[in-house]
């Protein structure tokens, strides 16, 4: 079948000998991953669940030998090939609308899950009254380091690593793995086709709490993640923070963006403004030291003119997110005070922009 999507290929079998529906259905975006797809499909293969599993790949217009691979050694993926790249947030809305499990467990390409990890998600999520975003703790592919359990929100929308497995509600669940009902994605709407990549975990956690739905991280179990591996950037190398001009820009765009729609008022009235004037300052002054005007031209004017030029677009969309919207206190019980850039900044100085 060829549709909008591109092509659709391998349905799977949900259980071998039976028409019994998969109780998850594990959605993975490829873009030329075929040194991590194939790591990545093998672990949730190796899932010790004991209930059916859907695996739908959605591959971004690889230029690579992904979609061969894939075909040849895992005849029992659905595999959406995309005439064109459309980036990370459509390829999941895809996989989604074509998922047929209870749950969804949205998987990076660079990640592979722990064995017990499907079972910890959906026995925790098998017992709640009210459905809720759930996450894993996230290790250092390469160093076996815990990263975060979760992660807690400044005011300003950056992720604050959490790593105290006492704490179970957090502002947001790393996108590389992230397990929602699929009826409560379909009551949030997805991601916005127009984020295209990045922070769209950090929309949708804001439009969940915003609604009044947890966003929760378990202790146990995990999965391990190669940072960057499958987009670039964001992370840590020898101390420094590493990062892209890409990854920078579509990050601040896109945090700028959530906080447009999803901060309740009156905090949206107080936040943003000084959200934007920082953003400024911050730029100008990050600029200045590192002598690179690029920098300001392609990641801090570029966000501020894509937010105002933007405007009615997103006014739109917050009015339609603030419907039935929960107490404004309630939403912020997975923030933190701190100002995790200037920490960040303290710890490990300018980043590298490459």
């Amino acid at each position: 079948m060829k549709t909008a999507a591109g092509a659709v290929e391998d349905q799977a079998d949900f259980q071998v000998g039976t028409d019994v529906l998969p109780a998850c259905t594990v959605c993975i975006a490829n873009y030329n991953g075929i040194d991590l797809i194939g790591p990545c499909l093998d672990s949730v293969l190796a899932q010790d669940f004991g209930l059916p599993v859907e695996i739908i790949v959605h591959d971004d217009a690889s230029s690579d030998e992904s979609v061969s691979f894939i075909r040849r050694h895992y005849p029992g993926v659905k595999l959406i090939v995309s005439p064109e790249n459309v980036g990370f947030c459509i390829s999941n809305n895809r996989m989604a609308s074509q998922a047929s499990g209870e749950y969804l467990l949205l998987l990076n390409n660079d990640a592979t899950l722990r064995p017990d990890a499907l079972k910890t998600l959906y026995t925790f999520a098998s017992r709640q009254k009210t459905p809720s975003i759930l996450g894993l703790p996230q290790y250092n592919m390469m160093t076996g380091e815990l990263l975060d359990i979760g992660s807690r929100l400044d005011l300003f929308l950056n992720a604050v690593p959490n790593r105290s497995r006492q704490r179970r509600e957090v502002g947001q669940i790393m996108g590389a793995c992230l397990w929602v009902p699929r009826r409560l994605w379909n009551e949030l709407g997805g991601f916005p086709d127009w984020f295209g990549s990045l922070a769209e975990e950090t929309y949708l956690c804001c439009l969940a709490r915003l609604r009044g739905y947890s966003v929760t991280a378990l202790p146990t179990s995990g999965y391990d993640h190669l940072v960057g591996g499958s987009f670039g950037g964001g992370k840590l190398v020898q101390g420094r923070a590493r990062t892209t001009y890409r990854r920078r820009a579509l990050a601040e765009r896109n945090k700028s963006f959530a906080m447009f729609i999803c901060y309740p008022s009156p905090f949206f009235y107080a936040i943003l403004p000084v959200h934007i004037a920082l953003l400024i300052v911050e730029g100008a002054l990050v600029s200045c030291l590192k002598k690179d005007l690029t920098l300001w031209k392609t990641v801090y004017w570029k966000c501020v003119r894509d937010v105002w030029s933007n405007r009615r677009k997103l006014r739109r969309h917050r009015n339609e997110a603030q419907r039935n919207a929960g107490r404004g206190r309630d939403f912020f019980r997975g923030h933190t005070l701190v100002p995790y850039k200037f920490k960040m900044l303290v710890a490990h100085g300018l980043p590298d922009v490459e």
